[in-house]
């Protein structure tokens, strides 16, 4: 096995999804589970910093008039109720104690993966990004999605911490992490993620 230390500039972390209308038990797609993994997420981030790993806020921002939201959701843009992630909207924005720094990238997406009709992969392979390392929410989607999109581009290894990741129940999660196991994606916890026993 190679030692982390020489993967840590050819590394990104990607924070998915981590925002107030996923995460604040009052909003309408409030994710149970997804408020107790946001320390989890603080502390990975602030080890990647550490790492001198890239650090990628993967967030939703839909047009408020729904323009851009995928067909299972477009209803909710449709009402006089408050538009979920809507571009400016206070859902939109980072939970409380995840800050985004001057040196990170923020990248919008209106679909589950992170790398469909975005630049992310282009993104990655300019910073010479080979090994991703994954956290955020949900696990089937979005998490799922993103992981299995990274697997099709080849990238050379992916971690998906598994309690810095949620879904709207443990038995969901749980299968999901292991069809990513089952692919060849690591699944540490953070514990074992910050140990640098995986990248």
């Amino acid at each position: 096995m190679v030692e982390p230390d020489l993967h840590r500039k050819n590394a990104a972390l990607l924070v998915i999804d981590m925002q107030n209308d996923f995460i604040l038990p009052s909003s309408t797609i409030h994710l149970q589970g997804a408020e107790a993994i946001v320390p989890n997420v603080v502390k990975a981030v602030e080890v990647a910093r550490s790492r001198r790993i890239h650090v990628i806020w993967v967030v939703r921002e839909h047009d408020p008039r729904g323009r851009d939201v995928e067909l299972l959701r477009r209803h909710m843009y449709a009402s006089d109720e408050p538009k979920p992630v809507s571009k400016g909207s206070h859902g939109a924005q980072l939970a409380d104690g995840l800050l985004m720094e001057e040196c990170d990238y923020k990248l919008v997406k209106t679909r589950f993966s992170a790398f469909f009709n975005t630049n992310l992969h282009s993104y990655l392979k300019a910073l010479g990004v080979h090994n991703l390392v994954i956290t955020g929410i949900q696990t089937p989607n979005c998490i799922r999605q993103t992981v299995f999109d990274a697997v099709s581009f080849d990238y050379s290894s992916i971690t998906v911490i598994v309690d810095a990741t949620a879904a709207a129940t443990p038995d969901i999660h749980n299968a999901n992490i292991l069809d990513m196991s089952n692919v060849g994606v690591a699944t540490p916890t953070l514990e074992e993620w910050c140990g640098g026993c995986v990248l």
